[in-house]
């Protein structure tokens, strides 16, 4: 069916139920009504994009606690930004030096836990900013003085703390001691938190700058959020006469940012609560009766407010592997994606955040018809090895372009 609005046929792409989370590679997440009328309300209109950030720096710093604060392209670009403005301050002639950072301290500690990768690595943000990522401690362990060594040599411009599901859960140094030593050595703080729920709480716990995904947990369009002490968020939103200028973003997200947030004052978190733990309950019930499936609830592990579905699978009682499962899933006719970092392991998850009217029901058919295929086993084991490769071998594939 053609699009009467813009021209095109949107049934050129598939329909996807998304039970993987607020994935880039599937769009991230579904954006709030108030976004969307946004977008539509400025993109005919000329604006003052200053005047427009300035506005964005307000509303901002009232939901998040922050002095100032502005809208770029994506976290990962407000990571760049951020990283950059503790290297040049409110120099402009540093700020058009970069990637160059002769002269100026271009150390960024960060655990090497951390150094996780969640589409890029984490650290090419350091990188890219011109900035050399120093990994303190081991990726399983970071202590105190590992990370005082670190910043010792007095040519450390900032730490990192990056708050993912991503990065590894136990052995790392907690945000309020790193934020303690890195301020002891005059060091500033920079939390990579895209992915999470609670816009204030790394702020409140002392770090310097907080960076948001605008299109996650929000709901906005396609962006980054910068938040945090008024010097350095100026010194990050000077980048634009630089680095920056790759990363610029429109009129149109910075609105759409803005109505997103101004949507999370009322949004009924309660009700998006109840509604996320009623599909939960209904996949539950539907793979109850499977040999070889166990279901539990799964925390989120950075404490966003959200649970998901643990499914264990064991191969040789069910007839498949959860692989195996995965791929059938992603290839039915209504494509289900399901959460499968962790899918070596034997296990996969189910994510309740990103779901349309009537999809959890699609959700719970589709698991039943195959896990029924998987019992009688008529579900084929995928390559191992292509699955794990898989990102990158999407870019590669020579029918993309």
């Amino acid at each position: 069916m053609r699009n009467s609005g813009s021209g095109l046929d949107l049934s050129i792409l598939p329909r996807v139920i998304n039970v993987n989370g607020t994935m880039t590679s599937l769009g991230a997440s579904i954006m709030v009504p108030e976004a969307i009328a946004a977008l539509q309300e400025i993109a005919p209109r000329f604006v003052p994009m200053h005047r427009l950030q300035r506005e964005a720096s307000q509303l901002i710093a009232e939901l998040t606690g922050a002095e100032a604060g502005f809208v770029t392209a994506s976290a990962a670009a407000g990571l760049s930004l951020a990283i950059a403005a503790t290297m040049t301050g409110l120099n402009p002639g540093r700020a058009e030096q970069l990637p160059d950072t002769t002269g100026m301290k271009n150390r960024v500690a960060i655990q090497l836990g951390h150094m996780c990768h969640y589409g890029a690595a984490v650290d090419q943000s350091i990188r890219l900013a011109g900035a050399v990522p120093v990994p303190v401690g081991q990726s399983t362990q970071a202590l105190d003085h590992q990370l005082e060594h670190a910043l010792a040599g007095g040519d450390v411009a900032a730490a990192l703390y990056v708050v993912s599901h991503h990065v590894v859960e136990y052995g790392q140094i907690p945000l309020d001691r790193f934020v303690a030593i890195a301020h002891a050595h005059g060091v500033p703080v920079i939390v990579d938190g895209a992915s999470e729920y609670d816009l204030r709480r790394f702020l409140q716990l002392g770090a310097d700058v907080a960076i948001y995904s605008g299109h996650k947990f929000l709901g906005g369009p396609t962006s980054g959020i910068v938040a945090g002490r008024r010097d350095l968020v100026r010194a990050a939103y000077l980048q634009n006469i630089g680095i920056g200028r790759g990363m610029k973003v429109g009129k149109e997200s910075i609105w759409g940012v803005m109505a997103a947030l101004n949507a999370w004052k009322t949004r009924d978190h309660d009700g998006i609560r109840a509604r996320e733990q009623a599909a939960l309950d209904l996949w539950q019930n539907a793979v109850a009766p499977f040999p070889g499936v166990t279901a539990r609830r799964n925390p989120d592990p950075t404490g966003n407010p959200l649970d998901r579905l643990r499914l264990d699978i064991d191969a040789r009682v069910l007839g498949a592997s959860a692989l195996a499962i995965v791929r059938a899933m992603a290839t039915l006719e209504i494509p289900v994606i399901l959460r499968d970092h962790e899918v070596e392991l034997g296990w996969i998850q189910l994510d309740p955040c990103n779901l349309h009217p009537g999809d959890a029901e699609i959700v719970a058919e589709s698991l039943v018809a195959v896990l029924t295929r998987a019992r009688a086993g008529a579900l084929p084991e995928p390559d191992v090895t292509a699955h794990r490769n898989g990102g990158i071998l999407a870019y590669l594939n020579p029918d993309l372009f």
